[in-house]
């Protein structure tokens, strides 16, 4: 699935683009859009939903704050947002780069150089899959880098996956997510699972995690402890 969005203060503009992007995606019938008509709007909607925008197409000429203030802003708190900037002028193009954005349209964009830039978008996402775990829920499906997930626990039959910028709950099985995030996560508790590296402290039984004291539970005290020493000292191994 491909969830894209779409920010121009051009009604007709964003239209035109979806309607190409929805051509060439066909295919694709997991893809989804959002629409955004100003800078403002995205950087809002972005904050409260951080991990479900995997691509943004990014007019530079916005009103309000531009597209190159709305990109500077979104950098701030995501890095991997893949970000498409579209403008009319191309001399606007390499303030770009200072922002990781991928790429560039010139309106009117050309539909060979859009597939382009999917087909990218499409194989980055593919390499990054193996350093991101996938949370589905209600509201929709989040794509949480795992170096940014502190610890989950289990709550019932929710799982709660704890960031740095929020809370993600799902229906499911902490022993799957902890087969699925591999290896860097410990199982401390049967209601707890920590990424190795978000440990700051062990102290008795219990670790801390951002300032949050976790039980270890006396089952799983040898394993956990051999397993978060292993990380830490491969972490003091690497240059």
């Amino acid at each position: 699935m491909l969830r894209i969005g779409i920010c121009d203060d051009e009604i007709g503009a964003r239209d035109a683009l979806r309607l190409s992007l929805e051509r060439l995606l066909r295919e694709d019938d997991g893809k989804v859009f959002y629409d955004f008509s100003s800078g403002e709007g995205v950087i809002g909607w972005l904050a409260k939903h951080p991990g479900e925008l995997d691509l943004l197409f990014l007019d530079v000429e916005l009103g309000g704050a531009s597209g190159m203030e709305t990109a500077r802003q979104i950098r701030r708190r995501d890095r991997s947002l893949m970000l498409v900037f579209v403008t009319g002028y191309a001399d606007f193009v390499f303030d770009g780069y200072a922002v990781g954005a991928m790429d560039y349209l010139v309106k009117p964009v050309n539909g060979e150089k859009l597939r382009q830039v999917l087909r990218r978008a499409q194989e980055l996402l593919k390499e990054r899959q193996p350093q991101t775990f996938t949370v589905r829920n209600a509201e929709g499906m989040y794509r949480i880098a795992k170096k940014d997930i502190r610890y989950l626990y289990s709550d019932r039959r929710l799982v709660k996956v704890v960031t740095a910028a929020r809370e993600y709950s799902y229906y499911g099985r902490l022993d799957d997510a902890q087969a699925t995030l591999g290896p860097g996560f410990v199982r401390i508790h049967q209601r707890y699972l920590v990424r190795a590296g978000a440990v700051s402290k062990i102290e008795g039984s219990r670790v801390a995690v951002a300032g949050v004291s976790l039980p270890i539970s006396r089952a799983l005290r040898r394993e956990a402890m051999a397993a978060l020493a292993r990380d830490m000292i491969g972490a003091r191994e690497q240059p």
